[in-house]
């Protein structure tokens, strides 16, 4: 007499293997999470009534996305192994075509048109230099960076512009006007919003378009990609003209949130800006970057000045902090992966 076995239904777990791929393969943005996590909790733990404060949050997230305009790109050039130090002073002069377009009395919308116009044009001229001439891009871009300051120094004589009347624009009202009601912080900036919007658009052009792989192809050996068909000084250009489009984006930020555009605008962002494409996991030698994980490196240089002062620590520590984050970011992630190359 045949007997009947029952076996019970097989319960399928996620693959362990899966789990250790998508680890593998996104190490660096996971690195610079932990990293930000560390450092929330030492912050929160140092003084928990700011950082359990959303007014807090609120305060770093007004500037944080013009930051993040100008990182996303820069991913792209350094992964296409160079380097880009003109973008502070891209930011400058393509806020100041926004502010003279909005001063002569230009529809807020149409005056973006001619600041995404320059930002495209210098990072035009930047890739011509650093691609056909043969300059070294450290030195191309450092030299225009000084000759764009010293264009808007001598077109304004230190002389800003005030727009008090902004925040009746139609532009800063969808751009950088607040939501109401936005879960645990009220008075959200919507600027926020579209920092992480154009983050995402980074990492769908780096991870998931074509464009992408071709800068980590050249990056990695740009003969290899020669011999493949792939145009390896368009694609560098590429790369800077769109440093130079989220350059323009970040200045036309800076100018509807501050309300004010001076001729220093964007001197600031050089050094956190590269601070946090490296803490973020983009090595320096090109071929390897991490759209997110530099991302996250904004968070983190964001966060320390504010966690710094919040320890009941005085300003002259932020440096020092910077330093010391971004060197121990840096050896995480050289002992976090494979070596390259």
């Amino acid at each position: 007499m045949a007997t009947k076995t029952l076996t019970s239904p097989v319960i399928r777990q996620p693959s362990r293997a899966a789990l250790r791929a998508f680890v593998r393969r996104n190490r660096r943005a996971l690195s610079a999470l932990a990293v930000f996590i560390i450092l929330l909790v030492i912050f929160t733990l140092a003084n928990p009534r700011v950082f359990t404060n959303p007014i807090t949050y609120r305060a770093i997230f007004l500037n944080l996305p013009i930051t993040l305009f100008v990182v996303v790109p820069l991913v792209f050039v350094v992964a296409s192994g160079e380097i880009d130090l003109s973008f502070p002073a891209t930011v400058g002069i393509s806020s100041w075509a926004f502010a003279v377009a909005l001063q002569s009395g230009w529809n807020s919308f149409a005056a973006v048109i001619p600041a995404l116009l320059i930002g495209v044009l210098v990072g035009l001229v930047v890739g011509t230099l650093v691609t056909y001439v043969g300059l070294s891009s450290l030195v191309a871009t450092l030299g225009m960076n000084f000759l764009l300051r010293g264009i808007i120094n001598i077109g304004t004589e230190g002389i800003g512009i005030q727009f008090p009347q902004i925040r009746q624009e139609p532009l800063w009202h969808m751009f950088a006007g607040r939501i109401e009601g936005f879960p645990f912080i009220n008075n959200f900036p919507v600027h926020m919003l579209w920092g992480l919007l154009f983050v995402l658009i980074g990492w769908v052009l780096f991870n998931r378009h074509r464009f992408g792989v071709h800068v980590q192809l050249v990056g990695d050996n740009p003969d290899s990609a020669t011999e493949m068909g792939i145009n390896v000084k368009w694609v560098k250009i590429g790369a800077f003209v769109f440093v130079g489009v989220g350059a323009a984006l970040a200045g036309v930020l800076s100018v509807l949130v501050n309300q004010t555009w001076w001729p220093t605008t964007g001197d600031g962002l050089l050094l956190p800006s590269l601070a946090a494409v490296f803490v973020g996991g983009t090595p320096t030698w090109g071929g390897i970057g991490t759209v997110v994980g530099s991302s996250i490196g904004v968070f983190i240089i964001q966060f320390i000045e504010t966690g710094i002062i919040g320890a009941g620590l005085t300003g002259y520590f932020t440096q020092f902090f910077n330093g010391l984050v971004i060197i121990v970011s840096l050896i995480g992630h050289r002992f976090n992966g494979p070596r390259y190359r």
